[in-house]
């Protein structure tokens, strides 16, 4: 066995195409930057033809799976597999002894490999902490008296508004490696923590630089529509106003967002004014999601299903008529265990009912200073099944092809298909099982985005 993150490459003749599955597609190309310490590594093209083996497990996750699926069949898992890279994307996939020759070969060595993880809710533009009010938490004190003292989401608007962008995105950066170092492709960054139309545009245009220093794929979310700020409120219906008026049309104005995102929930926006927000954003192009059920029952899943949104998420406290809505509208339950189980809250989504009626669920960190300061997806996977009720295969689908529905990603993303991106992780576990087995392990050994490898394990010695 070779050292962790040391995959052996050679070259080889002959161009002979095997049997398999074939498609072509153009490239697409990401910066990185050198950093031994932490593993991230400049760019290790694939622009040569391209044949990637030794390849214990291939998980190759198909958007579409029948609803008596096994749970190999959901996995899309072909054994001893290899797939064959060209211009950034997949050009065919199946198994190793019925590969094409290419010009160069990449042998994994036996590793388990899966689509590049997809983190389709995070929080991970934002200053400061809340570590006093975690602990003001662990000795009993209630998420109002902790506001009472100046905690809380309004703690973080604060401090966020007081940072420089330049600020944002040092601090930023970090939390979006570790979610590289953990095999994660394609992340979604929300704003949420400016609360003014001036501060929510600084968030966004950090997420921005973020998305331009690579190689993570970013996906920007607007969530002007976190909570009402301190300035308006006496004046609800006002910063409504500046919300739909001025802040997303700045925003679609300077391209800063894919999506717009509302909290319906107690202490946040009523569903009359979610539908106000969200119809707004709509008519401005852009995509819909949503923060709801997660405190209390809302009927907001109906909403977001009605509106076409591509996700609610938390869902806690979804009743039948909002599961029956999603499963309807085809909406992407994404579930976030990693809040509930930080702030010690009881309820858990009805999650088998979701699962049985078709509901696509994804799995999230949430990441974010106040409720779950964690950006460690594969500790999602497990409390997805051990918490949540998840079967592995399905919290492995929740975190790839799930979770890029909820993106609204058709190009591919979360699955290893030909004609997609060649966003793939490569992770050191007997089986793909031990994915979701093994509790706040780091199985990823190297990270690839678009045929380059963006991330390596650091080699220990």
């Amino acid at each position: 066995m070779r050292a962790p993150g040391h995959e052996q490459t050679h070259r080889d003749q002959g161009g002979q195409r095997r049997r398999g599955v074939e498609a072509g597609g153009a490239g697409v190309r990401h910066r990185g930057r050198c950093n031994t310490r932490s593993g991230l590594l400049q760019s290790a093209a694939m622009s040569e033809r391209t044949l990637v083996t030794g390849i214990r497990e291939l998980l190759t996750m198909p958007r579409e799976v029948p609803a008596k699926a096994s749970a190999e069949e959901a996995l899309g898992l072909v054994r001893d597999a290899a797939f064959v890279v060209e211009g950034g994307r997949v050009a065919w996939v199946g198994g190793a002894a019925g590969a094409p020759r290419c010009e160069r070969t990449v042998d994994l060595d036996g590793a388990v490999v899966l689509p590049g993880l997809v983190d389709c809710h995070t929080h991970l533009v934002y200053a400061g902490d809340r570590t006093r009010d975690f602990e003001l938490r662990c000795a009993g004190a209630s998420y109002a008296e902790i506001a009472r003292r100046g905690g809380g989401i309004r703690l973080t608007v604060r401090e966020t508004r007081a940072a420089s962008v330049d600020t944002l995105v040092a601090l930023a950066r970090p939390r979006l490696e570790r979610l590289l170092a953990h095999g994660c492709t394609t992340v979604e960054i929300k704003s949420g923590y400016g609360l003014s139309v001036a501060a929510e545009l600084r968030q966004l245009e950090a997420v921005r630089q973020l998305a331009d220093l690579g190689p993570v794929r970013v996906v920007a979310t607007c969530l002007g529509a976190h909570v009402i700020p301190d300035e308006y409120a006496a004046d609800r219906a006002g910063w409504i106003r500046a919300l739909t008026q001025e802040l997303l049309p700045a925003v679609v104005a300077r391209g800063l967002a894919r999506f717009a995102d509302v909290f319906c929930d107690t202490g946040a926006y009523t569903l009359a004014e979610a539908r106000e927000i969200l119809e707004a954003a709509r008519a401005l192009g852009l995509g819909l999601r949503v923060h709801g059920e997660q405190l209390s029952h809302t009927g907001v899943a109906e909403l977001a299903a009605e509106l076409g949104a591509t996700s609610v998420d938390h869902c806690e406290h979804v009743d039948a008529a909002g599961v029956a809505a999603l499963a309807a509208a085809g909406t992407v339950a994404v579930l976030l265990p990693g809040a509930s189980i930080f702030l010690g809250d009881a309820a858990r989504p009805p999650t088998r009912a979701l699962v049985d009626a078709g509901v696509p669920v994804a799995l999230a960190t949430d990441s974010n200073p106040g409720s779950s300061p964690t950006t460690h997806p594969w500790l999602m996977v497990t409390l997805g099944c051990a918490w949540y009720g998840l079967a592995p295969h399905e919290a492995l689908r929740g975190v790839t092809a799930n979770a890029a529905r909820a993106l609204a990603r058709d190009d591919g993303t979360g699955a290893l298909v030909p004609g997609g991106p060649a966003d793939f992780a490569v992770c050191d576990v007997p089986g793909w099982r031990h994915l979701a087995y093994g509790f706040g392990d780091a199985p990823v050994r190297a990270t690839w985005i678009g045929g380059e490898r963006a991330y390596a394990r650091p080699d220990p010695r």
